[in-house]
């Protein structure tokens, strides 16, 4: 097990191009962290630079308290999986995973002992004996898995490695992910992104952006109380609806729209955010035109407009709409996100009460 710190790490490519900018983080001992963001924000430079395959351009990376900026890849004692699985085609899986252990020059015995009880670990057994080109694509990811096991690392490192399967078999593999990290109790940083991934696996999840951290906390943190608009937007499927108020009768109001008052006047000017599962249709809310409807079995996502703006719903079960229909839609004055028209960030947060008086 491993504890790992990121003191201020930057890396400057050579054409000017700043990937990650003075990055901050602790990674504890047994701890699954997640860096998650869009494509470009330095989440997979910043693994790489924690396994030695990136050069640091500033600042300092500690594993267990050592600096290891100069240190060889090899000797951090580190394990990544890639999102390629990277196998050797030509090796067997007993020999895929041994191959690393035998390149260390470790005892016979020794390799069979460690592999058989990673083979065991995730349910390879019955294919030790295969090629790659034998396995399906969730197999192999269990194989790369394993010969990162055997090394009996002090951190997993893991690099998208889900997204080559498709959707069923990913969630599946989460689960697995994240049981076997939990049975082994060692150190994972895990990148991707997609955001049900982090939801669903980290115990904390660090939200990038341009290189710099948008936001660190729990899944929980960043769904409920997400730090500015950003991370309103980026996390949660369908994500957060963003709507501008202005002045109205009463206080403040959806821009173009009559009403009713959704906040007070002094927040004219601000964002109000309201997750699509706390929007309940009621004939006394916010008018709204229907654009679309996607029935998903036990709720359906209505995609809304509410004066010229958009507005997510997820209600339950099956709807008697359509696209062009009207409909009103209210929320619960608790499930309500303000924040700075002009800066993005977050301004006042009430607890989400799905049982609060509705606004209407």
């Amino acid at each position: 097990m491993s504890r790992i710190v990121l003191d201020g790490v930057s890396k400057q490519f050579s054409d000017g191009t700043t990937a990650v900018d003075a990055l901050d983080l602790e990674v504890a001992d047994g701890e699954l962290l997640v860096l998650v963001g869009p494509s470009g924000c330095g989440k997979t430079t910043a693994l790489r630079m924690v396994a030695g395959l990136e050069e640091v351009s500033s600042g300092t990376i500690y594993i267990d308290g050592n600096p290891v900026n100069d240190m060889e890849p090899r000797h951090r004692d580190v394990a990544m999986v890639f999102q390629s699985y990277a196998l050797y085609p030509h090796l067997s899986v007993y020999d895929n995973m041994a191959f690393s252990l035998k390149y260390r020059k470790v005892p016979k015995a020794e390799v069979r002992r460690r592999v058989d009880e990673a083979a065991r670990i995730l349910e390879l057994e019955p294919y030790l004996e295969r090629k790659p080109r034998q396995l399906s694509g969730g197999q192999r990811q269990r194989v790369a898995m394993g010969r990162a096991i055997v090394r009996q690392p002090r951190a997993f490192l893991m690099d998208e490695p889900l997204s080559n399967l498709d959707a069923q078999l990913r969630q599946e593999m989460r689960q697995e992910i994240r049981n076997l990290q939990r049975a082994l109790g060692i150190t994972m940083v895990y990148v991707t992104h997609d955001q049900v991934e982090a939801m669903t696996m980290a115990d904390r999840v660090i939200l990038l952006s341009g290189g710099k951290i948008v936001q660190n906390g729990t899944p929980a943190d960043l769904y409920e109380a997400p730090a500015n608009t950003f991370v309103a937007r980026f996390i949660g499927t369908p994500p957060m609806s963003l709507l501008t108020l202005a002045s109205g009768q009463g206080g403040a109001v959806i821009a173009g729209t009559p009403g009713p008052a959704v906040a007070p006047e002094e927040l004219a000017g601000a964002t109000l955010g309201v997750r699509p599962e706390h929007v309940a249709l009621d004939r006394d809310g916010v008018a709204a035109r229907i654009e679309g409807v996607e029935y998903l079995g036990a709720d359906s996502l209505l995609q809304c407009r509410v004066g010229e703006q958009s507005l997510w719903a997820r209600v339950s079960g099956r709807v008697g709409l359509s696209r062009g229909d009207t409909a009103s839609l209210s929320w619960a004055r608790g499930a309500q996100h303000f924040f700075d028209g002009t800066t993005g960030a977050r301004i006042e947060s009430e607890p989400v009460r799905r049982d609060a008086t509705m606004f209407a």
